[in-house]
């Protein structure tokens, strides 16, 4: 199996910033990926999340990186990580600052970042709700804010092997398809439901702009660390830079 999001045809759409790409179920049912937004800057919906957001910030998923960019224009640290190479690069080159990796790999900074963003339906990372958001737990700072996006104005609560199609023939589903891998839709009420089982408080959720959001609060508290210490962010950087498209460009000393 190849690595999803690392390979044509997502890797393609965002060179060229142009769709149509779809992530399609078995069923062949498909889902309209908005590679022109994520493509271009942050618009009027991603200023509001951002606005909210505290401290130091980690993208989680960032994509071609407008929101990592954004932040670092307005003078916020902040990283994003993904694991396509292809957005990595693009997030270096409109002045943001990324690696190429996995939240659930060892992260610069764990349990030391205030805020964490899941937007772009990246809350289905993994195919496992519950695993990501006891993952998020233990990157985030105890009473660290976590903002994710959920699938507007339905309880969806879906998970689902998926592969990343651009679509280039007549007929639905026709043209480039890369390797299947899980994945996960949710609404508002089925995220506060894992949410609340994972020990996360609700801190709040809005619609905007035909997009909707959820705040969530860690209460991991401070004897609930692991006793091992976090991974030495300089150290972890370092391991990266022949990954980073621009290794030139240091990652802050988070």
């Amino acid at each position: 199996m190849g690595t999803p999001w690392s390979a044509d045809p997502y890797s393609d759409a965002l060179r060229t910033g142009r769709g149509p790409l779809y992530l399609r179920r078995p069923d062949g049912w498909l889902l309209p990926l908005d590679v022109e937004r994520w493509c271009a800057r942050a618009d009027a919906v991603d200023r509001e999340v951002l606005g909210r957001c505290e401290g130091t910030v980690l993208d989680v998923g960032c994509g071609p990186g407008r929101l990592v960019a954004e932040l670092a224009a307005r003078g916020r640290p902040a990283l994003g990580i993904d694991v396509s190479e292809a957005a990595v690069a693009h997030t270096v080159r409109l002045g943001g600052q990324a690696l190429h990796r996995s939240v659930f790999e060892p992260l610069p900074g764990e349990g030391r970042w205030d805020t964490a963003l899941l937007i772009d339906g990246n809350v289905g990372i993994g195919g496992d709700p519950a695993a990501l958001l006891s993952r998020m737990c233990h990157v985030l700072t105890p009473d660290g804010l976590l903002i994710a996006e959920t699938v507007p104005d339905v309880d969806v609560d879906e998970r689902v092997d998926v592969h990343v199609v651009r679509v280039t023939g007549a007929h639905d589903g026709a043209g480039d398809v890369g390797p299947a891998f899980p994945w996960a839709r949710l609404g508002t009420p089925a995220l506060l439901r894992h949410a609340t089982r994972a020990g996360w408080r609700p801190d709040g959720q809005w619609a905007t702009g035909g997009r909707s959001f959820v705040a969530l609060r860690n209460r991991r508290s401070l004897r609930t660390r692991s006793s091992a210490e976090p991974p030495n962010s300089t150290a972890v950087i370092s391991s990266q830079r022949d990954r980073k498209s621009s290794p030139e460009r240091p990652v802050a000393d988070l």
